[in-house]
């Protein structure tokens, strides 16, 4: 059969040699706290470009140290830290994978020593920090730290820049009214809210010439939080700012019975691709290759990303494959075993 998992996709100027994405995913794994790739992390991402993923995005990768989920993340906020990148980003294209980074600030849910920003100081529960409320002069660095990310990710050789709007980190709080009380032009209105993610893109957009994607938390689980139709709104917003892609993800704005099952953010995807026309990504609980065929046969989303199942299965690309009927070139070091 003709598996539509399998054809190439074009993000802008950049070509997929298939539908299949491995989502961000925190490693946790900078273990000297400097923000600088280690071996676990050219091992993981490697493996991964051996087993077929046609683009790879790094975890989320925090544009200032005070960004961070942890002291173990991932950073592109120095100079130093574009070596590591670089070497990175080159053993998974000799692989033949494409790549991409998650730029990202974590916002309060960083667990860290020392004062955590947000738009207002709302702590995300009872257990977390309470966060100091970000001045307009924090606004304006942090805005420019994303842009001196792009750059950084640019001299790394990164094919693919996403913008982490999703999770309840630092943006994902600026686009919802429950955590966002601002009363300035950051804050109140749908379209003030949309400033902070706008003035971001507008200065990705300067510097950064190729494919450009934002995550997303289609839906708040909350009856006075945002829900999918918002989000239409918002990514019509991205559309006209050149954004190629919205990756459609859901929740962990605030504490929030979720309920899960298979593809259960499918349907959120579906209705951005659809309401605001520009193409998606799927994730959440996507595990089969019959499961990924559907949702891009019946045109659901443009993209399918995998996360818990590539942790599982790095080589899911062959298993989705055979199950599907399709023959895919294996890595030459593995004929013998691929047949």
């Amino acid at each position: 059969m003709n598996a539509k998992l399998f054809d190439p996709y074009k993000l802008k100027n950049v070509e997929l040699k298939n539908r299949i994405v491995m989502a961000p995913m925190c490693m946790y794994s900078s273990h000297h706290e400097d923000g600088k790739v280690e071996n676990w992390h050219r091992t993981h991402y490697t493996s991964r470009a051996v087993g077929g993923v046609g683009l790879i995005i790094l975890e989320a990768t925090a544009v200032t140290p005070q960004g961070r989920i942890s002291p173990q993340d991932l950073g592109i906020w120095d100079d130093e830290q574009i070596e590591g990148l670089k070497e990175l980003v080159d053993l998974m294209k000799e692989q033949g994978a494409k790549t991409g980074i998650q730029l990202a600030h974590a916002g309060r849910k960083a667990v860290l020593e020392g004062d955590i920003l947000a738009p207002s100081a709302l702590p995300f529960n009872d257990e977390m920090k309470t966060p100091v409320e970000m001045t307009a002069d924090d606004v304006k660095e942090t805005v420019t730290a994303f842009i001196n990310g792009a750059e950084r990710a640019k001299k790394a050789g990164f094919d693919v820049i996403e913008i982490h709007g999703a999770h309840g980190y630092l943006i994902n709080e600026f686009l919802s009214p429950l955590s966002n009380k601002r009363t300035d032009e950051y804050g109140g209105s749908a379209e003030n809210r949309y400033r902070f993610l706008r003035e971001i893109i507008d200065g990705i957009q300067q510097v950064w010439d190729g494919p450009l994607l934002v995550r997303v938390s289609a839906k708040d689980y909350n009856d006075e939080g945002l829900d999918v139709e918002d989000y239409v709104v918002f990514a019509q917003w991205m559309k006209e700012q050149g954004v190629d892609l919205i990756d459609v993800s859901s929740g962990a704005l605030v504490p929030a019975r979720i309920p899960v099952f298979p593809g259960y953010q499918v349907k959120l995807a579906e209705t951005i691709k659809n309401g605001a026309d520009i193409d998606t990504g799927a994730v959440g609980l996507i595990t089969t290759g019959i499961q990924a065929e559907e949702i891009l046969q019946n045109e659901r989303a443009d993209l399918v990303l995998l996360a818990r199942e590539l942790l599982r299965d790095p080589y899911w690309p062959r298993t989705a494959a055979k199950e599907l009927g399709v023959e895919i070139e294996a890595p030459k070091q593995y004929e013998r075993g691929w047949k």
